[in-house]
C-alpha cells in the first residue's frame, strides 16, 4: 500500500470498533496504562539538572567558541524539553487536568518558548485524524507538499520548492525551532486561546532571559552565531524525532474514515531501537502504541509493543516495523514521489 492510496477497512470488520475494545481490554489487564509517577520523577528531574548545567557550562565559558559546543547540546535538552511536554499534553504523567496544564507551559512556554495551547491543540487534532489529507494540520502544504494532489493544486512556495523537497527536507528542518517559537506567538493574536495572557507572559520571559543570558555572556558576534547553532540544531533534532512516525505512510482523504484501530495502526510507522532510542526519540519509536493509546506513560509503550502486533496479526492488520535510517529513506521517498507532478514539463 503506497501514501496515496485510501486506508479503508475489511467490508463488514472494524466499523463497531469491537477490535480495539479487545485489544484495550488486554492493554489495560497488562497494567500499561498505570500510571509512573516514580520514572516520571526521575525524568523531570534528570532534564531540569541537564538544563541547569549547560547553561550554567555556557556562563562558565565565557567569551569563546567554545560556548558553540554547549548550543549543540542545549539543543538537545530542548528537545528533551518538548518530548516531556509532549507526556504532559497526553496526561501520561499527571492525572489531574490543572497539573497537567501548569507543568506543560513552564516546560512550553516558559522552558523553550513554544506555544503550548496552540501546539496542544494542533497536536490533538493531529491524533484524531492522522495522515487526513483534509483533517491532519500536520499535513497542511504550508511549505512542503505531501500529497501528489497538493502538489498539482500547489503555488507560491510550495511549488517552488516540491520539486526538490527531499533533497531540501533536512536543510528546511533547521527553520523548525523558529517557526515554533514565531506559532507561539502567533497564537497569542487568537482571543479564544486558553490561558493566553499566562502563555503571552511565560513566552516573554523565556525570550527575555534568553536572550539576556546570549548577549551578557558573548559578544553580539559570538551571540547571533551561538542562537544560529542552537536554534537549527534543535529544529533539526524536533524534525528528525517526528518525521518517521507518518511520512510515506498511507494518506486518508474526503470521507475516508477506517474505524480507530485501523486509522492508527496503517497510518503509522514502528521505529526499531533499544533503551536509547527510546530517550533519544522519546517514546515515540513506538508510535502505533502510543497513536492507539497516547496517555500510557512512554515507558510501558515497549511492552505494549509486543502485545500490539501479535493482536494485528491475528486480526490482519498490517504493522510497519523498520529501523530508523530507513523510517527516513522512506519519508524522503515519499517526499519525492509527492512532489513528482512538479517535476514534469510543461506542455505547450
Amino acid at each position: 500500500m503506497n501514501s496515496s492510496q485510501a486506508v479503508r477497512p475489511p467490508p463488514g470488520r472494524g466499523r463497531t470498533g469491537s477490535d480495539f475494545a479487545r485489544l484495550s481490554r488486554k492493554i489495560q489487564e497488562a497494567g500499561l496504562m498505570d500510571r509512573c509517577p516514580g520514572y516520571y520523577a526521575l525524568r523531570i528531574a534528570a532534564v531540569t539538572a541537564l538544563y541547569a548545567a549547560v547553561w550554567a557550562a555556557f556562563v562558565l565559558i565565557g567569551d569563546s567558541w567554545w560556548a558553540l559546543l554547549t548550543a549543540g547540546f542545549l539543543a538537545f535538552v530542548f528537545g528533551q524539553v518538548a518530548l516531556l511536554a509532549h507526556d504532559l499534553a497526553h496526561r501520561q504523567v499527571f492525572r489531574l487536568r490543572k497539573a497537567s496544564e501548569v507543568s506543560g507551559l513552564v516546560a512550553g512556554n516558559l522552558g523553550i518558548g513554544m506555544g503550548y495551547g496552540w501546539w496542544q491543540d494542533k497536536h490533538t487534532r493531529h491524533h484524531a485524524n492522522p495522515n487526513h489529507e483534509d483533517l491532519d494540520p500536520d499535513l497542511t502544504p504550508d511549505i512542503l507538499v505531501w500529497t501528489q494532489d497538493q502538489a498539482r493544486a500547489a503555488r507560491g512556495l510550495p511549488r517552488l520548492l516540491g520539486r526538490s523537497q527531499a533533497f531540501l527536507f533536512f536543510p528546511l528542518l533547521t527553520l523548525e525551532g523558529f517557526n515554533l517559537h514565531v506559532s507561539g506567538v502567533r497564537s497569542l493574536l487568537d482571543r479564544s486561546l486558553k490561558h493566553r495572557t499566562w502563555e503571552g507572559t511565560l513566552l516573554a520571559t523565556h525570550f527575555a532571559a534568553y536572550l539576556s543570558a546570549l548577549f551578557l555572556v558573548l559578544p553580539p558576534g559570538k551571540a547571533v552565531v551561538f542562537l544560529l547553532v542552537h536554534q537549527c540544531l534543535f529544529g533539526v533534532y524536533l524534525g528528525s524525532i517526528f518525521a518517521p512516525n507518518h511520512k510515506g505512510m498511507p494518506t486518508l482523504r474526503g470521507a475516508d474514515r477506517p474505524d480507530f484501530l485501523r486509522r492508527q495502526v496503517l497510518t503509522s510507522r514502528n521505529v526499531r531501537g533499544g533503551r536509547f532510542t527510546d530517550i533519544v526519540l522519546g517514546g515515540l519509536n513506538h508510535q502505533i502504541e502510543h497513536h492507539l493509546f497516547p496517555s500510557m506513560p512512554s515507558p510501558h509503550l515497549r511492552r505494549a509493543r509486543t502485545i500490539v502486533r501479535r493482536y494485528c496479526q491475528e486480526i490482519g492488520v498490517s504493522y510497519l516495523e523498520t529501523g530508523l535510517v530507513d523510517s527516513y529513506r522512506q519519508t524522503l521517498a515519499s517526499l519525492r514521489t509527492a512532489g513528482a507532478p512538479l517535476r514534469k514539463p510543461r506542455t505547450a
